[in-house]
C-alpha cells in the first residue's frame, strides 16, 4: 500500500491521476480532500492540459463512499474538500478535459466521478450501479446528471431500481467512448489524451464552459452570450494569438502551433 491513495504521473501537458486504495478504491474524506488538491493543481498549472483519472487494480475502479469510514465517524455531510466529493464534482472553472478510465466496478460515487469527466472508456469488465436506493440514500449528483446525459426513463429506471449494467449497455446509452480490454484500456486512454493535448487549450476552455454555463440557459441567451464574447475563456479565445494561429495555418495548409495564449 502507498504512503497516499492518489498517485500522479505528469508526462508532457497530460497528468495521470490514479486511485490507489487498497481493498477497493473506496473515497473517505480524507481521500476525498487529497483528490481536490490534486485537481486543484491541474487547474491551475497552465503547463498542464489534459487529466486522466484511473484507479489501480482491475476488479475494482471505485465503489464510491468508503461505508467504514462512515463508520468510523466520517460525516456524509463533512468536508470532501475543494472539489467537492471525488475532487471534481463541484471544482469551479475546470475549464481543461478530463478522460476517467473505468475498470472493474464502478458503484455509487464512483459512477458519479467518472461522470464528472469529459469523457468516459471502459474495459468490457466494467459494471455500473447507482445503489444508494437500496440502503436508503440518494445517489445525489448521479440524480442531477443522469436525467440530463441520458434518456429520462432509463436514468430514473437506473435511480429507482439500482440495478447493475454492463459496459455494453453503458456504451449504448452514450455514457462511453469506447470499450476496450482491460489489458489496453491505459493505452487507450493515453492515446485519447494525447490527441486533446496537441489540440487548441484554449478552444478547449471554451467549450467546456459554455457547456457547463449554457446548460441551464435558454438557447438564444446562450448564443448572445457566445456571439457578444460574454463567457471569459471565448472573451480570451478571441483576443488571443491561437486564434490568428488557427487562421494563419488554415491558410497556409499547415498544422498550428497552439501557445495557449
Amino acid at each position: 500500500m502507498t504512503d497516499s491513495p492518489i498517485r500522479t504521473r505528469r508526462e508532457g501537458g497530460i497528468l495521470e491521476v490514479t486511485l490507489d486504495r487498497p481493498k477497493a478504491n473506496a473515497i473517505d474524506l480524507a481521500t476525498s480532500r487529497i483528490m481536490g488538491e490534486v485537481f486543484l493543481g491541474f487547474r491551475d498549472d497552465p503547463a498542464l492540459r489534459v487529466a486522466i483519472l484511473r484507479a489501480e487494480g482491475d476488479k475494482f475502479f471505485c465503489p464510491g463512499w468508503d461505508l467504514k469510514g462512515a463508520a468510523d465517524g466520517d460525516a456524509v455531510d463533512g468536508d470532501y474538500g475543494v472539489g467537492g466529493f471525488g475532487g471534481l464534482q463541484e471544482l469551479p472553472g475546470l475549464n481543461k478535459p478530463i478522460i476517467c478510465a473505468v475498470n472493474g466496478i464502478c458503484f455509487g460515487g464512483g459512477l458519479e466521478l467518472a461522470l464528472s469527466c469529459d469523457l468516459i472508456l471502459a474495459s468490457d469488465n466494467a459494471t455500473f450501479a447507482l445503489p444508494e436506493i437500496r440502503s436508503g440514500t440518494v445517489a445525489d449528483a448521479a440524480s442531477v446528471k443522469l436525467p440530463k446525459r441520458i434518456p429520462y426513463h432509463v436514468a430514473m429506471d437506473l435511480l429507482l431500481t439500482g440495478r447493475r449494467f454492463d459496459a455494453e449497455e453503458a456504451l449504448r446509452w452514450g455514457l462511453l467512448r469506447e470499450i476496450t480490454t482491460p489489458e489496453t484500456l491505459l493505452e487507450k486512454t493515453w492515446e485519447l489524451a494525447r490527441l486533446l493535448e496537441s489540440g487548441p487549450p484554449l478552444v478547449q476552455a471554451a467549450i467546456k464552459e459554455i457547456v457547463r454555463e449554457a446548460e441551464d440557459m435558454r438557447f438564444q441567451d446562450a448564443m448572445n452570450r457566445i456571439t457578444r464574447s460574454q463567457f471569459p475563456t471565448v472573451r480570451t479565445l478571441y483576443t488571443s494569438e491561437d486564434q490568428l494561429e488557427g487562421a494563419r495555418a488554415f491558410a497556409e495548409k499547415r498544422d498550428p502551433v497552439w501557445k495557449g495564449r
